[in-house]
């Protein structure tokens, strides 16, 4: 079982915390967010400090019996920052309460600045010194959970994401623009696939599209330091330096400029970039149109201009200055409104024009509530200035508005297999067929992992587990702790109909898990002669079907025992009078009927996992059978320059690629489905809580 599976709940209690203790702060969210940012900055950077020191030092040069000291430059080949001992997190937790937390954290933070100029006067320090005392050392304590101390992986890159995201949820600055969802970002960059070169993002935000590029490098095995070079503009200074921040956490540097990109460009990077990514403000109308109208950025013209001299519209200001900034072998992809694709009057001149050119790629359509400041649907697009003579009449349409994931009530992003389904149909158009069936070669794959995860896995501490053996040494345990008191009943007493029931069930499905055992041991032997060739993986993929829905069987059955178990130990209490005979202990019906219950939910996220890989493999095969692009009503259709031309020239996939026939979901479950309905009901009355607070205190400050 991945680590990382269970890392959401460790973030969002640490946000909590963290939270939490604003109230004991004289900072409003909006001032909060810089030092709370700060800290997971300073935890980040000891984590991938950590995690690269022993190699650095193994290899360190030795002279006359002597190593070299560390220097930076040995954390920065790796990704990561140096730290001097006193701005190392464990000695920041470890100080006692009576030292000046604050003024040691200045003193961290000056320390990494010397070090790195370009973080100079960067990093938070005089923030803290508003903080209490007690509360610094709190928040210190909170981001250093020894539950993280023994995961691996980039565990506080997430958790540093995750804030960021939380912060923008709460709009704590600039309305939360500074932070496109990582989903997107992470999607932008893998279709753009930079492996060298000049990134360019003139409204780069907390920097993430810089930091997504960067993991691309990685993915290829290369260094993103010695591979990319970044350049970002930003208008507002704080932002900046969260970008800043986001950048040297992940071992990188930047130049990032503050600047208005509307009028000013101060890389002077026109006709120069390699790689254009940006997520920009949508629908902007107070462009002056008199500073723009002669911008050299502008190559097709100034999209509209409306009574005030304001340009109408900014999103084709933005589209055009990323076109023009590519070289003659360069891409750009970036966020944009839905409106833009579609829109008339003025932009539709320069959608044509544009379209014209031939270096319009890939067009995605992204349903709403992506975003956590904006609930409107959105577009993302791809332009390639060195698209292959067979695809310069053509573009890319996907409409991947019914691929998504509930993350909240109000939240949807794309899962990782969700976000690499979409890729692999770039993929398929790009003719790199390899990939393509590599994806669904490790879908086929790790259906078999998570199958033989469900008898032997680790947990996230890394200790191990076997989920279906523990879940039936639950069941016996339950069924022995119980037993001295159903053996002093009458065989026709009340309990007697629901034991009879658990009895019956029980055989079935000790003798389906053996099975289930057997099957995997046959697909485990089958797979180590398995060939990568389409033909074979689609046979793979059917021949894994029974494996998927073995596990989905294995589920209910996992479920009803402990329903029936559960209805057995009630009947014995309340109708039975199990309480008052010495016979039954309820104090240990109570601890292992809450160890069945943990066993249960471990097995069935782990059964559940057989299928859900088995579904992506199935999904892409049953769409794509031949391993080419194909149409696929719906999702995705290769359109020429004509039929655009046809259609007002319009972007919008939706209007090329039809409606996606209505699929009946066959793991409809209704328990999760209600579930889910809690959590929302939990989420609004939580919302009721912060509004009513809210409410009162405006109440209070008006002397109502």
């Amino acid at each position: 079982m991945a680590q990382l599976e269970h890392i959401e709940a460790i973030e969002k209690r640490l946000w909590s915390a963290a939270d939490t203790l604003r109230a004991n702060s004289n900072y409003a969210s909006n001032e909060y967010f810089l030092p709370v940012m700060g800290l997971v900055f300073l935890r980040h950077a000891y984590s991938r400090y950590l995690a690269v020191k022993d190699k650095i030092e193994a290899n360190l040069p030795t002279r006359g019996g002597k190593t070299r000291a560390l220097t930076k430059e040995d954390f920065s080949q790796q990704s990561a920052i140096f730290l001097q001992p006193r701005a190392q997190f464990d000695y920041l937790v470890a100080l006692p309460d009576s030292e000046d937390h604050a003024n040691a954290l200045v003193e961290a933070m000056e320390s990494i600045e010397r070090d790195y100029q370009n973080l100079q006067g960067v990093l938070p320090k005089s923030e803290y010194e508003e903080l209490d005392n007690d509360v610094i050392g709190q928040l210190l304590r909170t981001l250093n959970p020894d539950e993280l101390k023994r995961v691996s992986g980039d565990v506080f890159g997430r958790i540093y994401e995750y804030f960021l995201t939380q912060f923008a949820d709460q709009k704590a600055h600039d309305a939360g623009e500074f932070f496109t969802p990582v989903s997107l970002v992470s999607l932008i960059a893998h279709v753009l696939d930079p492996e060298g070169g000049t990134v360019l993002d003139p409204a780069c935000g907390s920097g993430g599209m810089f930091v997504q590029s960067a993991r691309i490098v990685e993915e290829h095995g290369q260094n993103p330091t010695d591979r990319l070079t970044f350049r970002g503009l930003e208008k507002n200074a704080t932002t900046i330096r969260l970008a800043k921040m986001n950048l040297a956490v992940h071992g990188l540097e930047g130049d990032i400029q503050k600047a208005i990109t509307y009028y000013e460009d101060p890389h002077e990077l026109l006709g120069k970039a390699d790689f254009v990514m940006a997520n920009p403000p949508f629908n902007v109308d107070e462009i002056d149109a008199d500073k723009v109208k002669t911008d050299p950025r502008l190559p097709f013209g100034l999209p509209g201009v409306n009574k005030k001299d304001k340009v109408s519209n900014g999103n084709y200001v933005w589209i055009s200055y990323f076109y023009s900034y590519l070289n003659e072998r360069g891409r750009a992809g970036f966020v944009m409104s839905s409106q833009a694709s579609s829109a008339g009057g003025g932009e539709a001149k320069v959608r044509q024009k544009l379209v014209g050119t031939g270096d319009v790629d890939v067009m995605i359509a992204i349903r709403s509530n992506f975003f956590y400041t904006r609930t409107v649907p959105c577009e993302l697009w791809f332009l390639n200035r060195d698209k292959p003579e067979a695809h310069r009449d053509k573009v890319l349409m996907i409409d991947a508005r019914n691929v998504y994931r509930k993350v909240t009530r109000k939240i949807c992003d794309f899962s990782p297999e969700q976000r690499r389904n979409l890729l692999a149909m770039v993929w398929l158009y790009r003719g790199q067929t390899e990939k393509y069936l590599d994806l669904v070669s490790g879908y086929c794959r790790h259906t078999i992992e998570e199958g033989a995860g469900c008898f032997s896995s680790e947990d996230e501490s890394g200790e191990s587990i076997q989920p279906l053996p523990d879940f039936v040494a639950a069941l016996d345990a339950l069924s022995d702790i119980i037993q001295p008191f159903l053996d002093t009943l009458a065989d026709d007493a009340l309990h007697a109909e629901v034991q009879k029931e658990l009895t019956e069930a029980l055989p079935a499905f000790y003798a389906d898990v053996k099975a289930f055992r057997h099957a995997i041991a046959e697909h485990e032997a089958a797979w180590k002669q398995q060939k990568t060739t389409n033909g074979d993986l689609k046979q793979a993929v059917d021949r894994l079907a029974s494996l998927a829905e073995s596990s989905r069987d294995l589920i209910r059955q996992t479920d009803l025992l402990y329903k029936l178990a559960s209805r057995l130990i009630e009947t014995c209490e309340k109708e039975c009078d199990a309480k008052q005979s010495d016979a039954w202990v309820s104090r240990d019906v109570i601890r292992v009927r809450k160890t069945a219950d943990g066993a249960r939910q471990l097995v069935v996220e782990q059964l559940k996992q057989v299928r859900y890989f088995w579904r992506q493999a199935h999904w892409l095969t049953e769409r794509f059978p031949e391993a080419e692009l194909c149409d696929v009503e719906g999702l995705v259709r290769l359109v020429d320059r004509a039929e655009i031309e046809a259609n007002d020239w319009s972007l919008t996939p939706g209007r090329y690629v039809g409606v996606a026939p209505e699929e009946v979901d066959e793991d409809f479950d209704f328990e999760e489905t209600l579930r889910d309905i809690h959590v929302e009901l939990e989420d609004l009355n939580n919302e009721a809580v912060k509004l009513a607070a809210t409410i009162k205190t405006n109440f209070e400050e008006l002397g109502i």
